[in-house]
């Protein structure tokens, strides 16, 4: 086997190895900062309800007061606008879904799932308790869930939720006076959820995975490259030169000339080495001829 092709062997084997190395340490830092990267969309999506949030309560709900005497119009309810636009905004991507559930909800489709219900539980069993992130499985898709608690902050909420007696009654008219009452300031009757595709981060951690080990590979190509053309120039060729020069001395002709070398580095050595073995054997032989 040549020099070279075992120095290549040598070489690939121990890139491969570090190749191997290299995806198995960046898949798990990809998939860390593709979940990371994708709780932080989440917490922003979250922020961006309470933003609509605050807007309907502060700007539209005064607006539409009157009205609300004479027919309900759940359009100035927070929680109704909070989830409308965000129904707007994940239709534009499939992989997000929003949801605002509550134990006691006054529309009933906003009752929770199972798992929804028992982030609330959890929420509402620890006050300090500001967030949670859940990971799942539903219909065959794994999912990670971002969860707010929805706590009674203030005694405006009660206006429409203590008592069936106290709520207007428009409401009534449309909801009916079973569900949506007995809230109290500081209860926690529901929870923000954000949820999320857990292909959408393991989409980005795989392409980002792929472009890491690209780059990789390139460098160490690079590198191999570079190394061949080193090894063919420092290495192959001046000792393909020696051995030639060798062979020649060996069968007689001593007219070769000296091979061309620095004093420095191990060919140089081995030259300076050559070069004194031929002058030798030059000597030798004119001794004899005498």
């Amino acid at each position: 086997m040549s020099l070279r092709m075992t120095f290549n062997m040598v070489m690939t084997t121990a890139m491969a190895i570090g190749l191997a190395m290299a995806w198995f340490m960046t898949a798990r830092i990809s998939a860390q900062e593709a979940k990371g990267a994708v709780l932080a969309e989440a917490v922003a999506i979250m922020e961006a309800a309470d933003a609509v949030r605050h807007y309907t309560s502060l700007q539209v709900q005064p607006l539409l007061e009157t009205q609300m005497h004479a027919q309900f119009l759940p359009q100035s309810v927070p929680f109704f606008a909070v989830q409308q636009t965000m129904d707007k905004l994940t239709e534009r991507s499939p992989g997000y879904l929003f949801r605002m559930p509550t134990t006691n909800p006054t529309n009933p489709a906003d009752r929770p799932a199972d798992w929804e219900a028992k982030i609330i539980e959890q929420l509402a069993s620890d006050a300090k308790l500001k967030e949670m992130v859940v990971e799942r499985s539903e219909a065959g898709r794994d999912l990670l869930s971002y969860a707010q608690p929805i706590r009674v902050e203030s005694e405006t909420c009660l206006v429409c939720h203590s008592t069936p007696q106290t709520a207007p009654a428009t409401l009534i008219d449309i909801y009916g006076p079973a569900n949506g009452f007995g809230w109290k300031v500081g209860d926690t009757i529901g929870a923000k959820i954000v949820s999320v595709s857990q292909e959408v981060p393991r989409a980005r951690a795989r392409k980002s995975l792929v472009e890491i080990m690209m780059g990789l590979s390139g460098v160490f190509a690079v590198m191999l490259l570079v190394l061949n053309v080193l090894l063919h120039f420092s290495i192959i060729r001046p000792v393909r030169r020696l051995s030639q020069l060798a062979d020649e001395v060996s069968l007689g002709n001593m007219a070769v000339p000296e091979f061309p070398a620095s004093p420095s580095g191990e060919i140089g050595s081995l030259a300076l080495s050559f070069n004194r073995m031929r002058r030798s054997l030059v000597t030798a032989m004119g001794m004899l001829g005498d």
